[in-house]
């Protein structure tokens, strides 16, 4: 019986016999590792300090019965691939040393340094005077490109490739797998053959004889804690994501033999957002993805471990289950970034006020036939708007995928009493990640604003985001002009209400003008219906045609904003009851 005394425990291996175990698969480096980054300095330094029998540090070894998808090669060196256990050992920390050492030997290929050979050289020629030199490495450790003369320019090269042909640079693999070779070579072409080079020789010989490489071997670790581990073994790098563990622990070889196809789940959601070209949203991220996955496994095989969407829960999801539910799914999702992108005309996720949206969403589409688009239009209002943070936890998750699966499955469901505060409204400003920010941007959007210089064009096309980062922008009243006019304080320029999407080029024509002069460049017929796809009161237009503001013109307008949204929120949640109230209609307010 295993005890946590078990979990850990010391090992060691020479080189040799650890490369040579990890050609035949016999150690794994799961796909969740990241890129290797190779530098010739850091690998001479590595070899350095194994020259001098300094320790490297522990390489991390999990042992487990777990099938994890592996690395089939590594820089191009092919691994093993028919090798099977009942205990697997995967390389959790020490990548990076390892492919150094199985490069700087066996050769091999560089990601982005094509015509680089990794192969590393010895000069045997350089003595080794004492521990504590860091300076020889340089010149004793080489690459081919520090070696050959290609171009006959470089002095130090020629020498070198001169000690090549003596015999006196030599491989390191040459050294390990042919070494009486190349001391007989040694002795036929060098009439002065020294004690040095012998002597040289022989060091790196004892290298692959005696260095041992620490191994620290975990045995009884869950999937979960290896996300966990490897957080903190690599604080200086990416933290692992769940969804590197989830595709490691559900792929699945091909075996055509037997009948069993593979399974690869991060191919699979690269293969799917091909299939939603032009939307904003194939470039969900795969975690989000991964959570919508989640949702709709569990209500497929309620009795399977999935019972939520954290790391623990997401770390159960078998290949079976994603098997089963994937071509529903697929529809399912598919129909949830339709219904955001065509039918409330949000063009692009970053503009969904809570990402759990999605999930709820897709939990509703998912084996639904005969979806209720304006139950599910009136369901993404009431929750983006109302007055309360309803969709922040898994606890309020499951409570609207049980509410949504009501309608689907035509039992009786109705909506509590919408809230909403005015003075919320007014003074929200721009922010990525506020819920009601995002909410007031999406109405903006669902109205699918119109462009003032040409009021036939919508101005959020899938071509405008395809070009921007984020939506393009502009203050009604101008930053600028109400500064220098001294109309209003800050909050009230920042307010959403004074925003509006326009066109880049618009925008720039406008720039920081009074909004009584540019509107009267687009006072054309047609105009007020295009003010109206913004939400933006018509009042503006009339201080225009008077040439004219009034005192506290921008509260009046944003007043007048305020109203409008509300109203239009109110016909989209036409038969749920509707409560609006207005906290900063206070003695301490500026909004009386």
């Amino acid at each position: 019986m295993s005890t946590y005394t078990d979990r850990i425990q010391p090992t060691d291996s020479g080189i040799a016999t650890y490369l040579e175990n990890l050609l035949a698969s016999k150690y794994q480096i799961p796909t969740f590792q990241r890129d290797v980054v190779w530098e010739k300095e850091n690998v001479k330094k590595l070899w350095d300090s194994i020259y001098k029998f300094y320790p490297l540090g522990s390489i991390l070894i999990w042992k487990t019965s777990t099938k994890l998808e592996s690395h089939r090669e590594i820089g191009g060196i092919k691994l093993a691939d028919n090798f099977s256990s009942n205990e697997y050992q995967y390389i959790l920390d020490g990548q990076q040393r390892t492919t150094a050492l199985l490069m700087s030997i066996h050769g091999g290929k560089i990601d982005g340094k094509e015509n680089f050979d990794p192969t590393l050289y010895v000069d045997i020629s350089v003595d080794f005077t004492e521990a504590t030199d860091d300076v020889s490495y340089t010149k004793r450790f080489l690459f081919w490109d520090e070696i050959d003369d290609m171009d006959g320019q470089l002095k130090i090269n020629i020498e070198r490739y001169k000690r090549y042909k003596q015999g006196l640079i030599v491989k390191l693999k040459d050294i390990k797998c042919d070494y009486d070779t190349i001391e007989d070579h040694l002795l036929e072409n060098e009439n002065n053959y020294k004690n040095l080079y012998k002597k040289q020789l022989k060091r790196v010989r004892q290298i692959f004889d005696n260095y041992r490489i620490s191994f620290i071997e975990l045995r009884g670790i869950e999937v979960g804690e290896v996300c966990q581990i490897f957080e903190r073994i690599n604080q200086a790098g990416k933290p692992l994501d769940i969804f590197d563990i989830v595709v490691a622990k559900t792929f699945r070889s091909e075996n055509k033999t037997n009948n069993i196809s593979g399974f690869y789940l991060r191919e699979l959601f690269d293969k799917f957002k091909k299939t939603i070209p032009g939307s904003q949203y194939a470039s969900i991220d795969n975690w989000t993805l991964l959570q919508m996955l989640a949702v709709v496994v569990k209500l497929e095989f309620p009795e399977a471990a999935i019972q939520n969407i954290t790391d623990k829960y997401l770390n159960e999801l078998k290949t079976e289950h994603i098997e089963a539910v994937w071509s529903n799914f697929k529809i399912a999702v598919a129909k949830t970034f339709n219904f955001f992108d065509n039918c409330l005309h949000i063009k692009g996720g970053r503009l969904i006020p809570y990402r759990y949206l999605y999930l709820t969403i897709t939990a509703y589409f998912y084996r639904n036939h005969k979806p209720d688009y304006s139950f599910l239009s009136k369901y993404f209002w009431y929750y983006s708007f109302h007055n309360s943070d309803l969709l922040t936890n898994t606890t309020h998750l499951w409570q609207h995928i049980y509410f949504v699966n009501q309608e689907k499955a035509n039992s009786t469901y109705s909506f509590n009493q919408f809230d909403i505060d005015k003075n919320s409204i007014r003074k929200s400003f721009y922010s990525y990640r506020g819920r009601l920010s995002r909410a007031i941007l999406s109405l903006y959007a669902n109205h699918k604003p119109q462009d003032w210089a040409k009021p036939h064009n919508d101005v959020l096309s899938d071509v405008y985001y395809l070009f921007t980062d984020k939506p393009n922008l502009h203050h009604i009243f101008p930053v600028n002009f109400i500064k220098q006019s001294g109309i209003a304080s800050q909050i009230e320029c920042d307010s959403l209400m004074n925003i509006a999407y326009l066109s880049q080029i618009t925008n720039l024509k406008i720039s920081d003008k009074n909004p009584l002069d540019y509107l009267k460049e687009y006072d054309e017929p047609g105009l007020e219906t295009v003010l109206r796809s913004h939400l933006i009161p018509t009042i503006i237009l009339e201080w225009s045609r008077a040439d004219a503001l009034p005192e506290h013109a921008l509260t009046i307008f944003i007043q007048e904003r305020v109203n409008l949204l509300i109203e239009a929120l109110r016909l989209k949640l036409e038969g749920i009851e509707f409560n609006v109230f207005d906290m900063g209609n206070r003695t301490d307010n500026i909004y009386l």
